[in-house]
């Protein structure tokens, strides 16, 4: 699970994808807003100025190799609700509201914000699907990894054994405290397994988002899954973490492309 380095961008990428496939989670390394949005923020929701976001953006594409001109992104509402980008979006064109986004077009890439909740990214090699799911928890009660599994087989033909998918850097269950009414519905939600997922210590509960999304993969057919297992409260030198910096902090961006 290899961190990379190009123009200053600190990148984590996934082992699981083939090296034909962009594909990166960049931390917070490399940009240019101040603190506390340091440094590479391209969230434009929480109050950085959004000249400098757009630099940080194009700053990250670059360092992929591909220009803002080919983004495709939503505007995230915590939905199990997919978009599927035939073309690129238009700056001027309002964004969907959805948290799955889908692909089988080269010139696009899909693009996602985050500081805390899960990027998952997919990738069907056979059909030629990418994916990037925002997934926090309640996206995860509402199925939204399941959802963009069936996203893919309904509109590109894939089966769920040919897809391969990552579950990025975010909050862990070390961290990730959470109250009753959570509990509750991730419990109406994954039944017996719920059990797996929450742990009581020290008075607090605490959910474990990567296993959720794990369970929901696994139950959708998905055999190959690669999780980063790195915890975004845990490395403040890499992530934003809305929990651990109190709300006051950025957002970091991640893709995916066909090449």
């Amino acid at each position: 699970m290899p961190f990379s380095h190009n123009n200053g961008i600190r990148y984590f990428s996934f082992d699981i994808f083939p090296r034909t496939l962009t594909q990166a989670v960049f931390t917070r390394q490399g940009g240019v807003s101040p603190a506390p949005w340091d440094s590479l923020n391209v969230g434009g929701t929480v109050g950085d100025e959004v000249e400098r976001v757009l630099e940080n953006r194009s700053r990250s594409f670059a360092a992929l190799g591909r220009t803002l001109d080919s983004l495709f992104d939503v505007w995230q509402v915590h939905s199990a609700d997919a978009v599927h980008a035939d073309a690129p979006r238009p700056a001027h064109e309002d964004h969907h509201k959805a948290d799955i986004i889908l692909t089988d077009k080269p010139n696009v890439t899909l693009y996602m914000r985050f500081a805390d909740c899960v990027p998952i990214l997919f990738h069907d090699p056979k059909q030629g699907v990418v994916g990037i799911t925002h997934a926090g928890w309640m996206g995860t009660v509402r199925g939204a990894s399941a959802a963009t599994v069936k996203a893919m087989c309904a509109r590109y033909g894939s089966q769920p054994k040919d897809i391969q998918a990552a579950i990025g850097p975010s909050i862990g269950a070390d961290h990730y405290e959470v109250g009753p009414d959570v509990v509750s519905q991730v419990d109406q939600a994954f039944g017996a397994d719920a059990k797996r997922l929450i742990e009581s210590r020290g008075g607090k509960t605490y959910l474990d988002l990567w296993a959720a999304n794990r369970i929901q993969l696994q139950k959708s057919g998905v055999e190959q899954i690669e999780v980063a297992g790195l915890c975004t409260a845990c490395h403040l030198d890499d992530w934003f973490s809305h929990r651990a910096e109190k709300g006051k902090t950025g957002r970091f961006g991640a893709l995916i492309a066909l090449a």
